[in-house]
């Protein structure tokens, strides 16, 4: 999948209905020049990959459990979504994070978990607002990023979408100053950290809509986006994925 990448988070939003989207998303991108990726509810993957097999938009889940199998009702493991036809996995999203207590330990192992089934892992970071204010910003997606980060990590199998947590569907984004300053801080302490971390996926995420892509893929070190809400829509996506195409 190319470095660029367009990756829409259903969350817990979609019913079998929603693969008309999908469709329609793929008619309105059907050679793509940047990475397109799809993240349904897990009732919905095995669908959506279906209906996307041979084109160039790919499938992911939403979470996986760190353990191969075993006895953990209502939990997914990498492989299952592998076998559903995920390419890809978000882990520690800051909805799992906070409504779960999910710790940056537990975030390396689903990563690690991820890339023993063949999956991309979308590792994600981001401060509360409270942090922001603070001052605490590049110190906490630091450390999220140390902590979270497996060994053997690389930028064939590992992603990094920044999202402050302050703007996750709240119709608030942060300004280009603030997600440059980010950026350059994660891009640093990749570099740091892995040999090809100059390599590695960049993705900005909070409340990108169609209005704000362009001036928000402008920004250095910003390689693509995840995107909530305005991925449910080909309508809504789609313009995003353009503006991507345009850097």
């Amino acid at each position: 999948m190319p470095k660029k990448l367009a990756a829409g988070n259903w969350k817990m939003n979609g019913l079998t209905a929603g693969l008309d989207e999908v469709r329609a998303l793929q008619a309105a991108h059907p050679e793509p020049s940047v990475g397109i990726l799809i993240c349904p509810p897990a009732t919905l993957l095995s669908a959506v990959a279906g209906a996307l097999g041979g084109t160039a938009i790919a499938a992911g889940g939403q979470d996986c459990h760190a353990e191969a199998n075993g006895a953990h009702t209502g939990d997914i493991s990498a492989s299952m979504l592998a076998d559903a036809g995920a390419s890809h996995v978000i882990v520690g999203h800051s909805e799992r994070r906070g409504e779960h207590g999910e710790s940056d330990e537990d975030v390396a192992a689903k990563a690690a978990a991820a890339h023993g089934a063949g999956l991309t892992a979308i590792i994600c970071l981001g401060e509360s607002q409270a942090q922001r204010e603070a001052g605490e910003h590049l110190a906490v997606i630091t450390a999220q990023l140390a902590g979270s980060l497996p060994g053997g990590a690389t930028a064939a199998n590992t992603i990094i979408a920044y999202e402050p947590i302050w703007a996750i569907g709240t119709g608030l984004t942060a300004g280009p100053e603030e997600i440059a300053e980010a950026h350059t801080a994660l891009r640093e302490a990749l570099e740091a950290r892995l040999q090809d971390g100059a390599e590695v996926t960049l993705l900005y995420g909070g409340s990108v809509k169609g209005a704000n892509a362009a001036e928000i893929f402008a920004v250095p070190n910003v390689d693509g986006a995840l995107v909530g809400g305005a991925s449910l829509t080909s309508a809504d996506f789609s313009p995003i994925i353009s503006a991507l195409e345009e850097t």
